[in-house]
């Protein structure tokens, strides 16, 4: 699903697999590799590139799935279930499969606090420790959880043990990737 478009302004993105933010020029020609939970991840003759939902206007001719606004709920109550839902829509730019099917989310943790709002905490790995787009999933995934309703807090921890192994990947995540 290689789509062509042309940027209309500055957009801000990640460079993959590094992580370092640049600004892609107005006029520069992408190409669309995948879009999930609302970011994008194109490939221009710079390289791999990861726009956030928030940049995702600059790039010309370009309509945002349903998914763009994946991570919000419509529903007025706080579950864990819902966490869960809004890591579903939280995606490593290289890789069609969410985190928490590709087995990358170990831990969630979540605290009621006095005022009846939450803390939520989550820890998760990466498929590699090099991955420079680390802290971006993570945001990603931060950002998705704090938009819940009455969660006050929210803190996504990248840890290393155990290691990510592909054994990790649920049969959903197995099936997306063509290994079942």
């Amino acid at each position: 699903m290689t789509q062509t478009h042309t940027l209309t302004e500055n957009v801000v993105a990640t460079m993959i697999p590094a992580g370092e933010v640049v600004t892609l020029p107005e006029g520069t020609e992408v190409y669309i590799t995948q879009s999930f939970g609302g970011n994008v991840t194109v490939r221009t003759d710079r390289g791999l590139f990861r726009i956030a939902r928030e940049h995702v206007g600059g790039i010309g001719g370009y309509v945002p799935g349903p998914e763009a606004s994946a991570g919000a709920t419509g529903a007025d109550d706080f579950s864990e279930q819902a966490i869960w839902d809004a890591l579903r829509t939280c995606f490593d730019p290289e890789i069609p499969v969410n985190i928490v099917d590709l087995g990358l989310v170990y831990d969630l943790a979540i605290e009621k606090t006095p005022a009846g709002g939450h803390i939520v905490e989550a820890k998760m790995t990466l498929t590699a420790p090099g991955c420079g787009m680390g802290p971006a999933i993570a945001e990603d995934a931060r950002q998705k959880i704090a938009a819940l309703p009455t969660v006050e807090s929210a803190r996504v921890h990248i840890v290393w043990d155990p290691q990510w192994t592909p054994q990790m990947i649920s049969p959903a995540g197995r099936k997306v990737l063509g290994l079942e």
